[in-house]
């Protein structure tokens, strides 16, 4: 079980003048923000490696310009994004089970120590995968191995990092502040990119060890800086001295009326239980297939652009590796706007099942038009980032922080770990089979993979559909105008379409995809 009284991180040692009373509960509120942003981040940063280089290793494309590429045995045969793919299958497998336990063992240790330690243990087994190149190994096994071992490690962030945010924030704008805050992902998705493409050209191993060294170093920061709740500190933070007293004269005059609910209340929940608390198992099969899309990006964008034409020319493996960006770039605004749409209207199923229908008619338009020049194959790629990452980002922080927390389980604070890894647990199941299908459906043409993640996203509503209405019969009920949430969405739409307009040749495209997107919305509103 959790200690009582964690370990106070070393820092607040060194440099007593952050801790509390020189420093306000706002300030570790934004502090502890930025922690975990940093930390969640490095996570990504060290898994977006394997996307950069599977060109590299891969079979060879055939260009317009002179190249090398020779491909890495056992990836560049016949059957090379078979072997891709199951070296993805390998680690997103793990991390999937993985979450399962971080979770359950996240309720009962210090987080910090935990997290940390799966920051270690991801950054060194990184390193070890790069090894691979200097030391020159083929072996399948090899890395297949270092991946399983690597994944199991990595599914210790997610589910530390959620339960200290939760733990620092209220409900209230916790769809807005955790959007933005879940933009670690795709900031961490960049940073791997632009630093695995940068280094490339040097040898694939190196785009392995600079994120490794990387995530230790801020593994180290967390270590040193990181607070896990507000209770770690023994005063009142945000209060004065003389309401400090009053609060103590009132803790003590209710301390044997709560010391039973208090015990209650640090039992962590159990695994059965929690998924047995209203949303966890709909929004648990949602992101099933939400992150099956999003995880087939992650994971092949950069190889599907080195091997499609753009204008009709084939870009080098760093420009490739570096233009996906583009897709986390939309995410980060996905995410803000997902988070912010959801407070407003507050309604987390309705937001994401928008999001999701939008993001089928983006997926064909880049797909068809994808190809036809470099600005427009920004402007729809950057379109469909927003629109995929938007209801991932939102179920995995505030939708998963909202169920770890609802009043069925009396404010547990303990169970927001567990029903987290829940809840990413299933989408990582989704997110292991999602790059593993596109690396066999490959072989049969890249229009087979994108009519697979239309079909994803189109159960993931699937499983919303319910909670949707739900949510819909409570605005009602509560008097609540529709028509604010048509005007939050419609808003959201048209700061995209601001953006993407800025591109001019792909003007026609979104006037056409937003005139239709607007119309659906107004429909949806009616039907309801």
């Amino acid at each position: 079980m959790r200690s009582n009284t964690p370990s106070l991180a070393p820092g607040f040692t060194l440099f007593p003048s952050l801790k509390p009373p020189h420093t306000t509960l706002f300030f570790h509120q934004i502090f502890v923000l930025i922690l975990t942003f940093l930390a969640y981040a490095s996570f990504h940063a060290s898994r977006k490696p394997p996307s950069i280089v599977k060109s590299v290793l891969g079979p060879t494309v055939q260009t317009n310009s002179t190249s090398n590429d020779t491909g890495w045995a056992p990836f560049n045969g016949p059957e090379g994004t078979h072997r891709l793919g199951e070296l993805d299958l390998a680690f997103l497998t793990s991390y999937a089970i993985g979450m399962y336990f971080a979770g359950h063992v996240g309720d009962r240790i210090d987080l910090r120590l935990f997290l940390v330690f799966g920051m270690m243990g991801s950054g060194i087994l990184t390193i070890i995968f790069g090894f691979g190149y200097w030391f020159d190994v083929h072996l399948l096994g090899y890395f297949i191995g270092v991946q399983v071992i690597c994944g199991v490690f990595q599914s210790i962030g997610w589910p530390c990092v959620v339960s200290v945010v939760g733990n620092w924030f209220g409900k209230e704008k916790r769809g807005l502040i955790m959007g933005v805050w879940t933009s670690h992902t795709s900031v961490g998705n960049i940073i791997g990119s632009v630093v695995a493409s940068g280094v490339l050209e040097f040898g694939w191993g190196w785009s392995f060890l600079v994120p490794g060294i990387l995530i230790i170093v801020v593994g180290i920061l967390v270590f040193c800086f990181l607070v896990v709740s507000p209770d770690d500190w023994e005063i009142e933070m945000s209060l004065g001295g003389e309401n400090v007293a009053n609060l103590e004269k009132a803790e003590s005059e209710e301390a044997g009326l709560l010391e039973n609910k208090d015990s209650d209340s640090l039992a962590a929940i159990g695994f059965l239980e929690a998924w047995r608390l209203p949303g966890v198992a709909p929004f648990s099969f949602c992101l099933f297939f939400s992150k099956l899309v999003a995880y087939t990006f992650l994971y092949w964008l950069p190889f599907y652009i080195r091997h499609t034409a753009v204008a009709g020319v084939h870009l080098s493996h760093k420009t490739a590796g570096i233009l996906s960006t583009i897709f986390d770039i939309g995410g980060v605004l996905g995410g803000v706007l997902a988070g912010f749409i959801s407070d407003v209207i507050d309604a987390r199923a309705v937001t994401s099942v928008t999001f999701l229908l939008l993001s089928i008619p983006a997926l064909i338009l880049y797909r068809i038009y994808g190809s036809v020049s470099m600005v427009t194959n920004i402007g729809l790629m950057f379109l469909s980032g927003l629109l995929v990452n938007g209801p991932y980002s939102l179920i995995t922080t505030a939708v998963a922080a909202d169920l770890g927390t609802q009043d069925l389980i009396k404010g547990n604070s303990r169970a927001l770990a567990t029903v987290t890894a829940i809840i990413d647990g299933t989408g990582s199941v989704g997110a292991a089979l999602g790059p593993l299908l596109a690396g066999y459906i490959s072989t049969r043409g890249w229009n087979s993979v994108f009519l697979m993640l239309i079909f994803a996203i189109f159960f993931a509503s699937i499983f919303l559909v319910r909670v949707a209405k739900t949510e819909i019969g409570r605005m009602v009920s509560e008097g609540k105008e529709l028509g604010s949430s048509v005007t939050a969405i419609s808003l959201g739409l048209t700061v995209s379409k601001s953006i993407l307009l800025g591109y001019r040749h792909t003007e026609y495209v979104v006037e056409v995809f937003f005139h239709c997107t607007s119309i659906s919305i107004v429909f949806h509103s009616f039907i309801y």
